[in-house]
């Protein structure tokens, strides 16, 4: 091993059945009848918070990205837009269905 390379020691964590759920979900939600907060509340069980704070978490590993690799490069772009926007000062266009 050269001395610049770097091993690293980092577990892979396998999805939950939640996890490729929300992944899932996000493919194809807008396709269901009502609000997506009330979709994610009576499929998952939470609040609009906490599943963006679970989507967020899936959106960074290379597990999801295994289980949906589409999906989460799609998802990927929207929230760097979201944040280019807000760091420009801008206001995102409306969330919906995929490429927007």
């Amino acid at each position: 091993m050269r001395p610049t390379q770097r091993t690293t020691n980092i577990a892979r964590v396998e999805l939950t059945q939640r996890d490729r759920d929300i992944l899932d979900f996000e493919r194809s939600w807008w396709h269901e009848p009502g609000s997506k907060d009330a979709l994610v509340q009576e499929r998952f069980e939470l609040s609009i918070e906490r599943y963006q704070q679970i989507l967020a978490e899936l959106l960074d590993s290379q597990e999801a990205y295994d289980h949906d690799p589409l999906g989460v490069r799609r998802l990927r772009r929207l929230r760097d837009r979201r944040r280019r926007a807000r760091q420009e000062g801008a206001t995102p266009r409306a969330s919906g269905p995929p490429g927007s």
